[in-house]
């Protein structure tokens, strides 16, 4: 009986949408950086697929219509870097090149980490892009032979880490200057450090929104020549 209910293609739109819907409502009532929606919604999903023991083909049945729409959604991201051209042609330079060494920095940090732990290629693969936001870090880690749950895990996890400890490293570190502190947040922790940022101050907010799309696209070209 579960399985004919769940075989169709509206049980996993259904349970993504109802899991989305509470976890995003979580949030809000609560306020916590660790209440991520998407980090929330994915152990909701997880949950009732292990408590009714779902096979996963049943919930990619719908679950594979979300993920054809994650294309889309990076191309949207251009929008941002559109909305704050202004502040991106003050401070091109600096920008580029922050997003530039933020980028490598976190590709080397996790090659360098994955090959001391001597880690599975396709571990190595899915960890590479966890910087950049997930419609971006998961078109990077399937073309590369990584696992797209496993990117989207750790791309939550950097964000919700960056988020929370962006103001501490900019006080310990005497950061001081908001289009850098900006920037190194959305380098590092990409949507979720965006709303942080947003919430230090609105340059902050256009700085670390630019870098978050700077940053996927460099990513994005730069991951491939150290794939395993």
């Amino acid at each position: 009986m579960i399985d004919t209910l769940t075989s169709t293609p509206f049980f996993g739109l259904g349970l993504t949408l109802l899991c989305w819907f509470l976890a995003v409502k979580l949030q809000k009532r609560t306020g916590l950086l660790v209440c991520n929606p998407v980090l929330v919604a994915a152990m909701l999903v997880i949950a009732v697929m292990v408590v009714f023991r779902i096979p996963l083909e049943n919930y990619n049945a719908g679950g594979d219509i979300i993920k054809m729409l994650l294309a889309p959604a990076t191309a949207v991201l251009a929008l941002n870097v559109y909305q704050q051209r202004a502040v991106l042609k003050r401070y091109f330079w600096p920008v580029v090149l922050g997003c530039f060494v933020g980028s490598l920095v976190s590709v080397l940090a996790v090659l360098l980490l994955c090959r001391m732990f001597q880690t599975e290629a396709s571990l190595v693969n899915s960890l590479l892009p966890k910087s950049v936001t997930t419609a971006i870090a998961v078109s990077i880690s399937e073309s590369n032979g990584g696992l797209p749950g496993l990117t989207a895990a750790a791309v939550c996890v950097t964000g919700i880490e960056g988020a929370m400890l962006a103001p501490f490293f900019a006080k310990i570190f005497h950061v001081t200057d908001p289009v850098a502190e900006g920037v190194a947040i959305g380098a590092c922790s990409h949507a979720v450090g965006t709303s942080k940022a947003l919430e230090i101050g609105p340059l902050q907010g256009a700085m670390s929104s630019i870098a978050l799309c700077i940053c996927g696209i460099i990513t994005s070209l730069i991951a491939g020549f150290f794939a395993v």
